[in-house]
């Protein structure tokens, strides 16, 4: 990110800054510290982990709130919920110097907010826990979205995800994709976070094509793409839609990390095996070629129905459930990562996105991969 960034204006952190429960004191170790060296102005919307400590950090970090003062909170939630954390100032202040410079400044007026050029406006939304939009953010989003000039929408929840349809709900009626798809609204892409992986899917709005993005894969762990069937949504066909990780490294990545966990030599799934096994249950052409003849077996085949490459009603729990309860297991420490980030070029006559793999190994920080691109007309 630093060497492809040198000359970017901004950076935008599309949700879920601090993970697992966004408290104002981790600041210092999982914002300040790893963009220290990144000289130029974050922005952020928050995701549904930076509500779970009540947005009291995200919004003393990032709109220079003062600090919150906890209201108590009665009967079943009182007992449950996270106690928000009174935020260490001096801590803060200490750690706030690590990205002290000038250059680095940015000064946003609450969690949702639009960042104006000649040729684009970029208006992000918050979507809190609920993956709502309330009235007033409603308002708000309606009213920037009449401006004249070409826009992206940057998203706590993406609106498509793992071949379905999730648009945030609008109270009072409708979705946030109803505004997005609005001709005169002029929206080109819509780029959520929340899921830890890269997906894109050009939809076709009218005569007209949407970048709707998942750009998640910047932090935790990697939310499988092995389990996402053979893509038709929304008139959106297999061969048009991209993924990073491809899903043939996700499956041998999960193999690989319940191998070790449960001692099973035998669900280790090579790359190349991988990739043969998921070519043949979505029916596309792979991405690269596989290193060698492989031959499938009936040992690679029950290994990918167990680790939900193919569908099977008895599987290891590598999707919501997974997610939910037991994320912290897959935690993995050895390079691929299979990490990422966006890269924005903006002119007045073209916007240009680019998936950039952050994989941890040395060769590929030097020149990191390119995964994806799609050049978007502005004219």
């Amino acid at each position: 990110m630093l060497k492809l960034g040198q000359d970017t204006s901004f950076a935008i952190i599309a949700s879920d800054v601090i993970y697992p429960t966004g408290s104002g004191n981790e600041y210092g170790a999982k914002f300040f510290r790893p963009y220290q060296d990144y000289d130029a102005p974050i922005y952020a919307i928050p995701g549904n982990h930076d509500w779970y400590d009540g947005l009291g950090g995200f919004m003393r970090v990032f709109c220079d709130a003062p600090p919150l003062k906890p209201k108590p909170d009665r009967g079943l939630r009182g007992l449950l919920w996270r106690k928000p954390e009174t935020i260490d100032e001096t801590g803060l202040a200490e750690a706030r110097k690590l990205r002290g410079r000038p250059s680095q400044q940015a000064a946003q007026p609450g969690p949702y907010w639009t960042i104006e050029s000649d040729s684009l406006l970029v208006v992000g939304v918050d979507t809190g826990i609920r993956n709502v939009i309330d009235q007033k953010q409603t308002a708000w989003l309606r009213r920037v979205s009449l401006d004249p000039r070409r826009k992206i929408l940057v998203t706590g929840k993406p609106i498509y995800t793992a071949n379905a349809y999730k648009p945030s709900p609008l109270e009072g009626g409708g979705t946030i994709d109803d505004i997005v798809r609005d001709p005169a609204h002029r929206y080109v892409a819509a780029i959520g976070g929340d899921v830890h992986n890269y997906q894109r899917y050009p939809v076709k709005v009218g005569d007209r094509v949407i970048q709707y993005v998942v750009s998640g894969g910047g932090g935790a762990f990697m939310h499988a793409t092995h389990t996402i069937g053979r893509v038709d949504v929304s008139g959106v066909h297999e061969d048009a839609f991209k993924c990073y990780p491809l899903r043939g490294d996700s499956l041998s990545f999960y193999s690989q990390l319940y191998a070790k966990r449960l001692r099973m030599k035998w669900l280790c799934l090579t790359p190349s095996e991988a990739l043969c096994i998921m070519s043949e249950h979505i029916r596309n052409e792979p991405v690269r070629s596989p290193t060698g003849p492989v031959k499938i077996t009936r040992r690679m085949r029950w290994a990918a129905r167990l680790l939900g490459g193919w569908p099977w009603p008895f599987r290891l729990p590598v999707d919501k459930v997974f997610h939910r309860f037991l994320s912290e297991l897959s935690d993995w420490d050895t390079p691929p990562f299979f990490k990422q980030f966006l890269h924005a070029t903006v002119t007045p006559e073209e916007l240009t996105l680019r998936c950039f793999a952050a994989t941890g190994c040395l060769a590929q920080e030097l020149e990191p991969p390119l995964e994806d691109e799609v050049r978007i007309s502005l004219a």
